[in-house]
Order: C-alpha cells, then sequence, then structure tokens
C-alpha cells in the first residue's frame, strides 16, 4: 500500500456512507473505514494502537485503532462495495426514500443500519431518529403509514444535522481528526438510558436487540 501512495498528492477528502475517501492525483483512491474504534489523528507520535503513518507535506496523519476492525484501501476509482451504497441520508428526497422503503419488509431498525438503504445512519442515530419520529423498532418498515415515513425521514435528517454540529457522539473513544471529543451524546434521548426516565412521557426507556444490536426506545412514545 505504501508503494501506490508514496509521492502522491491528495486531490479532495470526501465522505461517502462511513467511509473517510482521499481521492489522489492518479485516479485511485485512498479509502479508510474506521470500524469501532478507528481514529485519524493530525499530528503526535505513533502510540500503541498505532497502526499506520503517513507523512503528508504538511505534517503527519496517524491512523489508530485500538480493536483492529477498521479497513485501509487503495483502489483503483471508488471501490465497488461503495459504488452498491445506498442513498446519502442528508440527500435523498422523501419521494425516494419512501419509495425504497416500500419493498423493505424488515424491523425498521435493521433496515436504517442497513447501508444499501441509505448509508452513513449508525446505531445510535437511528435509535434517537426512531425516538423523534414516534415509531418502534420493530415495526415492519413496508407498513409504516405516509405520515410516519415523513416523520422519520424529517427525524434522520433532524439527528444527523444536530450531531454533525456538536462533532458527533462520544460515548467511548470517538474523537476528531484533532483529538476533541463531540458532544452530541449530551442530547441522547434513548440511547443507552436504559430504565432511565423518557424526556416526554416520564415512562422507563427499554432496550432491546435488532439485527444483533442494543437497541433504546420508549415503549409508550413509540408504536
Amino acid at each position: 500500500m505504501s508503494a501506490l501512495l508514496a509521492g502522491r498528492r491528495i486531490r479532495g477528502v470526501r465522505r461517502r456512507g462511513k467511509f473517510i475517501v482521499m481521492d489522489l492525483d492518479n485516479g485511485h483512491c485512498f479509502t479508510v473505514h474506521l470500524g469501532m474504534t478507528g481514529k485519524l489523528l493530525l499530528g503526535g507520535t505513533p502510540a500503541r494502537h498505532t497502526h499506520a503513518v503517513l507523512n503528508l507535506d504538511r505534517g503527519v496523519l496517524r491512523y489508530e485503532d485500538q480493536r483492529q476492525f477498521g479497513r485501509l484501501e487503495v483502489s483503483r476509482g471508488l471501490p465497488d462495495r461503495l459504488e452498491k451504497l445506498g442513498p446519502e441520508p442528508l440527500e435523498v428526497t422523501l419521494a425516494e426514500f419512501t419509495a425504497r422503503l416500500k419493498s423493505r419488509k424488515a424491523r425498521i431498525k435493521a433496515v436504517l443500519l442497513d447501508q444499501h438503504f441509505v448509508r452513513g445512519v449508525g446505531n445510535i442515530y437511528a435509535d434517537e431518529a426512531l425516538f423523534r419520529a414516534g415509531i418502534h423498532p420493530l415495526a415492519i418498515g413496508a407498513r409504516l403509514r405516509p405520515e410516519r415515513v415523513k416523520r422519520l425521514h424529517r427525524a434522520i435528517v433532524a439527528v444527523l444535522t444536530q450531531a454533525i454540529e456538536k462533532g458527533g457522539s462520544s460515548i467511548s473513544d470517538y474523537v476528531d481528526a484533532e483529538g476533541r471529543q463531540g458532544f452530541f451524546q449530551f442530547e441522547h434521548r434513548v440511547y443507552q438510558r436504559t430504565g432511565e426516565p423518557c424526556i416526554v412521557c416520564g415512562g422507563p426507556i427499554r432496550r432491546t436487540l435488532v439485527a444483533q444490536r442494543g437497541t433504546h426506545y420508549c415503549p409508550r412514545c413509540q408504536r
């Protein structure tokens, strides 16, 4: 990989779902998936969990990953699997969102986590969006009434926009490229609040498993 990157110029950096894509001057892409605990950090010195160091003309970029679930890849053009991902949740129209959901007979929480449905919605933001939309995570996607679909589409955009403004959710390992934690975890209404009172009705927040992921919801507010 180092031979493919040496001497190359980064023409642009973009996000595609949960992937960070750096477009190189030779038509290749350097793609990074952070996994559960991966970090791209500017500056500093290699540490115990540093697995890659990129020497740039204006500093150093380190990749750290304690659990090593992330992935670094160089490919000619965008990797095929990234081409197959669904649309961006902040860009998909309500009409397209509705059309894509009509064929989804799985639980709505599982649908939102499927990166081929929309790309980039993770466990935290699926829980938070479903709560704001008043939709139970076990509801069947294709059976949602139009008004509920509209509320969900709006909630996803609102949650992601707010999370970006707050710098993300730093629950365990997440920090930005300069090592700063996010603050959206202080805005969570259901995620990891099992047993705590719902901010709307006062009932206890519950936890279940959907698609093998811990799922938090209010049984009174979400139907």
